[in-house]
């Protein structure tokens, strides 16, 4: 099996992002910048529930809709805290399904089918070098959708190879159950090892992905829940806990295997830890991560600085989402 190649991992296009995932036309900052202030903090937040979030201002973040957001604008209601040496957000949105399936493979008594649906994402990006005129009109700048081009020709990239994007991208049915964002990084366009389209999305050093859950000929499952460990996470099959489905195994009308098998982070790939949770019609996601990984490939902040950064939310979808229609500034309260 080969880790996941990127067919909603290259549009993913994080921040505001999105290349591929960016609506046609592009972005212009008809507003004035938003400044989120990241609040300090002398513990780390314990997860979503704790009440240090309660003492971070909360910014509304909002993101103009593409599919079933179109025609409104919906709120990414964010707050930030950071400590000595690590940086957090909690990001809420309402999005009235949990769309987790990522076509996840179903037995019907007979035969293995794909259920339908994809999964629902957010993803940020962030300079690592000054990316012209990312500061004033976000996405933008890194977003190369013209409306004349079906959208397997859009790119995501930066315009020159000194530009360099750090790119964080949770995914619900991929990263969320081994608890990280999948961190990448962004230059100009090429042709990535694993795409299957030109982009300039590339992923961080180290390991995790996806692998596909699948026989030679792609008409069932080839992996199922190792019968000996209890699942980590319930609903999902991670990769290192995947057994080959043994001959003459039996199953249920209505059995569901994950088609796609997230794998553990390692490395660089692996700095931008995460969690979230979906209840009561929206989700809530939290990020953490060093402020100086110590890694070229993501952005070193300094509480002395600001960076500008945009923000996108995807609605099981990979491709068309919601952008955030202000450039973004994060500062840090000093």
């Amino acid at each position: 099996m080969s880790a996941a190649k990127a067919a909603g991992l290259t549009l993913i296009l994080a921040a505001a992002l999105g290349m591929i995932l960016l609506g046609r036309g592009s972005l212009e900052s008809a507003e004035p910048q938003l400044v989120v202030t990241a609040k300090h903090a002398m513990k780390a937040p314990a997860g979503l529930d704790d009440a240090l979030w309660q003492q971070a201002q909360p910014f509304d973040i909002r993101v103009r809709g593409r599919d079933s957001f179109a025609g409104e604008d919906v709120t990414v209601v964010t707050r930030s805290v950071y400590t000595d040496d690590s940086l957090y957000f909690l990001f809420k949105w309402r999005d009235s399904t949990e769309s987790v399936a990522k076509r996840a493979w179903k037995f019907d008594g007979q035969n293995w089918t794909y259920l339908d649906g994809d999964e629902d994402r957010i993803a940020v990006l962030f300079e690592i070098t000054r990316i012209s005129n990312f500061a004033t009109k976000g996405c933008a700048v890194v977003c190369h959708s013209p409306p004349d081009l079906p959208s397997k020709e859009w790119k995501f990239a930066t315009q020159t190879a000194g530009e360099k994007g750090d790119l964080w991208h949770w995914k619900a049915a991929r990263s969320n159950p081994v608890n990280y964002a999948d961190d990448g990084w962004l230059t100009i366009a090429g042709n990535p090892s694993g795409s299957y389209r030109t982009t300039g999305r590339r992923a961080d050093a180290g390991k995790g992905g996806d692998v596909y859950n699948q026989i030679e000929d792609r008409t069932r499952p080839q992996y199922m829940q190792d019968p000996k460990k209890p699942p980590s996470a319930p609903g999902f099959l991670i990769y290192d806990e995947a057994v080959a489905i043994p001959e003459g195994a039996l199953f249920k009308p209505g059995d569901v295997i994950s088609y796609r098998m997230p794998k553990r982070a390692e490395g660089s790939r692996g700095d931008v830890m995460a969690s979230g949770r979906y209840a009561d019609g929206g989700w809530t996601v939290m990020f953490s991560r060093k402020l100086d990984t110590g890694h070229d490939d993501d952005v070193v902040f300094n509480p002395r600085r600001d960076y500008s950064f945009a923000i996108a939310v995807f609605d099981n979808t990979g491709e068309e989402h919601s952008k955030g229609i202000q450039a973004m500034i994060l500062n840090f309260e000093r």
